[in-house]
């Protein structure tokens, strides 16, 4: 017998299944007459629709603006503000840099082209300081070369290196909090902000505050005292918009100016980027320190603080902390010393520092209700005597012989370069055998060069420092560039008269008129060096990318030199280090290392005679009949460049 089940069955918009009470209908749609009739469409009239627009946008532009101040710290606003400003400089440069100003009102400049200079360098600077972050690293970069720009710009961006704000303290736990897996800053470093005992201090208040980044001090519970280095928090959300506001208007300029820009942006803003990763500059660091370690000639005379990575991050560093004097301070280097016989300054060869007096630091703590907030580091500034008038008692020559031994070991022998060396990452302390000791900080902008590139950069400055016209240009072209003598005067930072034809200077100016007014004459030369720039950068596949932050660290140990009085022959050191390399080069056959070391002693011979010229300059500078060897050396390059309506200087470290 067959046995039939029947399955309830239901349509979509039915009764889920469940007891039924009647018999099954499936769903139905109403027909036209049940609907009703037609309603007629609503209408508005234009005040009323208008008033709808006028209400929608500001809410949509209110939400915008929210949304990028607080997920984007602002990243829209300061591209936007960027695009504006780059645009109305851009426009003004094309419309009124000309030998005769426009005659139409508005847009003319009846002062000229330094009143346009000044303008503009006044936007410029206004809006680096507005946007704040990695726009003031990129106005100091500008500012380390604005010995090559106009007075006006260098006016303006000598102050860039004005201490930039703090940032509140809530925010600087935000950031630990964060990159240390939600714990305190007490957990993380053991310290106590209410004198518990133990526990380490820490102040609240930073002692350096820079465009990304603020220093705080502590002393930890092993006694150990650090120098704790926090990424202020809106530089991750703020570095995606400034990098490719950046890149955008380096493309509008290289296409509106017909200039070969765009192809450095990408270098540049990777070690932009990587400026920015406290990760990258720990091993930056630990890497200088090993070099240093190895190299006989720089260990015991230059010291890099260890980083302590349990206690570091990405976006926090923690070092040791350094007690010494930064290199601007001339006349505290160079005062008599009274720390007494036989005794260094604090720190040295990193020894521990001699511990404050934590009963009454505790103590303090205790008794403030909203915890330390100002200074609590013991000073340690017993080496000036009790009016404060002793100072390191070292000379100036000690000092920079070991700064351009040390630049260009990195440069020649391992190719590994510090490229922000300017007076404030650099200290110095005093050796108990009265000797100076140069300490480098701050190792986030580094370029790392090639076996193949460090030895052909070597390879050219031997050949600068002989007239080996033929090397250089066989140099260059490997590196695609034109104009060799050019390139030449750039690194040497003076005139190269050795070309062939007599140097660049006589090349560019030999085809000018000299019936020409002072402005059309400064115009036509400025057209010239623009040709120049192209010729340089000729070819930018070939051309090393390097070469841009080697540039900028050969040009600030010029500056430091000079600012201390010029006391060492520094193209001399560094033309003999490159030649040394050749030799030393342990990548090299041996048969070629024996050639290279025959004829570094024949360099050395011919190099002896730069001798007769320094202590020339010198004899002159202590007569007071004159500067030193970079003085002079600054000023041919100076009348160099007033030929291509360039007012040269360089007192950006001055002050």
């Amino acid at each position: 017998m067959t046995v039939t089940v029947s399955r309830p069955t239901w349509s979509y918009g039915t009764t889920a299944p469940g007891p039924s009470t009647g018999p099954f209908e499936p769903l139905i749609p109403p027909s036209p007459s049940k609907l009703g009739a037609p309603r007629p469409a609503r209408s508005y009239t234009r005040t009323r629709r208008w008033s709808r627009r006028l209400l929608i946008l500001p809410t949509l532009l209110g939400v915008g603006y929210l949304t990028d101040k607080y997920v984007y710290a602002s990243g829209l606003a300061r591209s936007l503000r960027t695009f504006g400003v780059g645009l109305v400089v851009a426009a003004d440069y094309k419309l009124n840099f000309r030998p005769k100003p426009l005659p139409i009102p508005w847009i003319g400049i009846p002062e000229g082209i330094p009143e346009l200079h000044r303008r503009n360098a006044e936007r410029l600077f206004d809006l680096l300081r507005h946007n704040g972050g990695l726009y003031l690293k990129i106005g100091q970069a500008i500012a380390m070369q604005s010995a090559v720009l106009p007075p006006e710009f260098q006016a303006m961006f000598s102050r860039m290196f004005d201490d930039a704000p703090q940032d509140s303290w809530e925010e600087v736990e935000q950031v630990i909090r964060e990159d240390f897996g939600g714990r305190s800053v007490e957990e993380v470093f053991g310290i106590s902000f209410s004198g518990a005992e133990g526990k380490g201090v820490m102040e609240r208040t930073a002692r350096a505050s820079a465009s990304v980044a603020q220093v705080h001090w502590a002393r930890l519970p092993d006694g150990r005292e650090v120098a704790i280095k926090i990424q202020k928090p809106e530089i991750e959300r703020q570095i995606g918009w400034d990098l490719w506001a950046f890149k955008v208007v380096t493309w509008v300029y290289t296409w509106w100016f017909d200039l070969p820009l765009y192809s450095l942006v990408p270098f540049i803003s990777e070690r932009l980027r990587l400026e920015t990763d406290f990760e990258n500059e720990a091993k930056n660091s630990e890497i200088m320190r090993q070099l240093v370690e190895k190299e006989p000639s720089l260990r015991g005379r230059v010291y890099v603080p260890p980083v302590y990575p349990e206690l570091s991050s990405k976006r926090v560093l923690t070092t040791e902390w350094i007690e010494g004097i930064r290199l601007w301070d001339k006349e505290a280097m160079t005062r008599p010393w009274l720390g007494g016989y036989g005794n260094g300054s604090a720190g040295v060869h990193g020894a521990q520092l001699d511990p404050p007096d934590m009963t009454a630091i505790r103590s303090a703590l205790r008794k403030s209700t909203q915890g330390y907030t100002h200074m609590i580091k013991p000073e340690r500034t017993e080496w000036k005597g009790r009016r404060g008038k002793g100072g390191l008692g070292l000379s100036t020559k000690d000092v920079m012989t070991t700064m351009v031994d040390l630049f260009s070991a990195q440069i020649f022998k391992w190719g590994v370069v510090h490229c922000d060396p300017h007076p404030g990452n650099i200290f110095i302390r005093r050796l108990p055998n009265g000797r100076a000791e140069l300490v480098l900080i701050d190792h986030g902008l580094y370029v790392y060069m090639s076996e193949k590139f460090r030895h052909e950069y070597g390879e050219f400055w031997k050949a600068l420092m002989t007239f080996d016209n033929n090397k250089i240009k066989e140099i260059t072209n490997e590196w695609g560039i034109k104009a060799a003598d050019l390139f030449a005067s750039a690194t040497l930072l003076r005139p190269y008269e050795g070309g062939d034809d007599g140097g660049f200077q006589t090349k560019l100016m030999k085809h000018l008129d000299g019936q020409k007014t002072a402005s059309e004459r400064s115009y036509e030369m400025q057209a010239r060096m623009k040709q120049g720039i192209r010729d340089v950068l000729a070819d930018e596949d070939k051309w090393p990318k390097e070469l841009i932050f080697i540039g900028r660290n050969m040009r600030i140990v010029q500056g430091n030199n000079q600012y201390l009085g010029s006391p060492v022959n520094r193209i001399k050191m560094m033309g003999t280090w490159a030649s040394r390399s050749l030799f030393q080069d342990p990548n090299l056959p041996l048969g070629r290392r024996l050639v290279n070391y025959w004829h570094h002693f024949l360099f050395k011979c011919v190099l002896a005679l730069t001798d007769v010229a320094f202590y020339f300059f010198r004899v002159k500078q202590l007569l007071h009949r004159g500067g030193g060897m970079e003085d002079e050396l600054e000023a041919r390059m100076r009348d160099v460049a007033k030929e291509f309506g360039v007012e040269l200087q360089h007192n950006v470290f001055e002050g």
